[in-house]
């Protein structure tokens, strides 16, 4: 057996405690001596500084995926985007299994327009890889000034064989809103969708629900959390208070110190209609959109229909590290919610695929999963994220080489001009909203045929063919009767809003 050589010697001297030490005194001799030999004898120059943040960040690392060091100059960065001085490109990402994910995509933003989608991976950055940063260090990177433009090589599809494409995005002035829309969807049954949760959430909701059911006698109303990545937990207990009576317990955090154990209540007695609710949720709804959704549901004010949620939602304090001015959130806490539901989904171990597996309906996995009751006895579940009272499937997706074509401005071509040749008169546009014959031989069979002709590969199974259909159609209603019309064509079309007022009226009628 060889003898360990004179360095190994010292560092096992090194890392030995001396008599009266503490243990803890001992590892920061060992992270001290090893710091300084890194710095004397790696092969490149390296700086304290560079070492010092690097292990920084992999101590927190080895928390969550949550819990992050913050240098100043990122930090300011951060703050010049949110105070609009620096523009984005409309994605949200989110760490997921280990790579930056795309969780959310701002409507009319330049990501949505190269059709960049959630669950699409960041794997490069202008041909740069990303192994080894966290998804709040490649949305720093995605900051730029107005107009700047960025390469995205993405993965989309299962992990072990995914699809990979490669676009362009351009860097926008976006204005942060909480309500991305609302609007009544048949007689008395109105529309919210709450895009994310900014401050002033409450007022925001309240006014656009004011707007949704104005016209007729209210019926029933669907808030629309898919896709929300949701906000700060007082942004979702201010909409949770719109619908609950003052002192409901919208959601509990609990953590090892005293001061992160609190209880949030509603702050006020309702003050919209006492409608029936319905709300949509995905795998895609993150953190405060979570803490809403499972709050109506443990209090029965709202049936959830969808995918069961994402499973984020953690309570996190910005620690000062002095003296430069860096910082570190850590976390401090975990939301439950008002039955006792932890929303945290685990991230030991788990992929997103092998979680949801555990945590869905069916099989032995379920007997794995604890049972909670509503306020009336109802049966949720939990196991991370929001398990929706009915489960909806998931909708189709258009094919990988949809967004290369989108990047091109494939769609546009051919949609822009169908568009413009409609009848601009209300019978022609009313039908337009069900003519999927129309889609299909005035926009679909053109378009597949032109995309041939520079795409490699162009197939297409008849679920697909039939979003892009509807998709193109979308384009073409925006086109003729605009960008308004052109969301209500998407709604008029979407299965999980049908599904919606499907219940509502159902219900109405009982």
């Amino acid at each position: 057996m060889r003898r360990p050589g004179s360095l190994a010697v010292a560092l096992l001297l090194a890392a030995a405690p001396a008599a009266g030490q503490s243990p803890s005194y001992a590892q920061l001799q060992t992270f001290s001596y090893l710091l300084s030999q890194v710095r004397l004898n790696y092969a490149m120059p390296v700086s304290t500084e560079q070492l010092v943040h690097a292990a920084i960040d992999g101590m927190l690392r080895s928390l969550d995926p949550h819990s992050r060091f913050v240098p100043r100059a990122e930090n300011d960065r951060w703050l010049a985007w949110q105070a609009g001085r620096l523009a984005g490109t409309g994605i949200v990402l989110e760490d997921e299994d280990g790579a930056p994910t795309v969780q959310a995509v701002i409507a009319g933003s330049s990501a949505a327009r190269a059709g960049i989608q959630p669950g699409d991976r960041v794997r490069a950055l202008n041909d740069t890889v990303v192994a080894g940063l966290g998804a709040r260090d490649v949305q720093l990177r995605l900051i730029g000034d107005r107009g700047s433009r960025v390469r995205l090589r993405l993965e989309r599809g299962p992990r072990t064989a995914p699809d990979t494409l490669t676009v362009s995005v351009r860097a926008e002035l976006l204005k942060p809103r909480s309500v991305s829309d609302a609007r009544s969807l048949a007689p008395g049954i109105g529309y919210v969708r709450i895009e994310e949760f900014q401050d002033d959430a409450g007022k925001e909701v309240r006014e656009a629900v004011g707007r949704a059911l104005s016209g007729g006698t209210p019926r029933g109303l669907v808030l629309d959390l898919r896709g929300n990545p949701g906000g700060e937990i007082q942004a979702a207990v201010d909409v949770a208070s719109l619908f609950l009576p003052k002192g409901a317990i919208v959601c509990r955090t609990e953590g090892r110190r005293d001061d992160a154990d609190r209880d949030y209540p509603a702050s006020a007695d309702a003050t919209l209609p006492p409608v029936r609710l319905v709300v949509l949720i995905d795998r895609y709804t993150a953190s405060a959109a979570e803490i809403l959704a499972g709050a109506l549901q443990d209090h029965d004010r709202a049936v959830l229909l969808g995918r069961r949620s994402f499973g984020k939602a953690l309570v996190q304090r910005l620690f000062s590290v002095p003296p430069n001015g860096d910082a570190a959130w850590l976390t401090i806490g975990y939301v439950h919610t008002p039955s006792g539901r932890l929303i945290q989904r685990s991230w030991s171990g788990l992929s997103p695929e092998q979680y949801y597996a555990l945590a869905g309906r069916g099989g032995a996995a379920e007997d794995t999963v604890a049972v909670y009751r509503t306020d009336s006895g109802r049966t949720v579940r939990g196991g991370g994220g929001i398990e929706p009272d009915s489960e909806l499937p998931a909708s189709a997706s258009p094919p990988l080489w949809w967004s290369l074509a989108a990047d091109s401005n494939f769609d546009h071509a051919v949609a822009d001009s169908v568009g413009a040749a409609l009848p601009n008169d209300p019978r022609s546009r009313a039908a337009w909203l069900d003519d999927s014959a129309a889609w299909r031989t005035r926009l679909l069979e053109p378009y597949l045929a032109r995309v041939r002709r520079r795409v490699e590969s162009a197939a297409v199974d008849g679920a697909q063919a039939g979003k892009i259909a509807e998709l193109l159609a979308t384009r073409a209603a925006e086109v003729r009767w605009g960008a308004d019309f052109g969301e209500t064509f998407q709604l008029h079309n979407d299965p999980d809003v049908r599904a919606a007022i499907e219940r509502l009226t159902a219900a109405a009628q009982r």
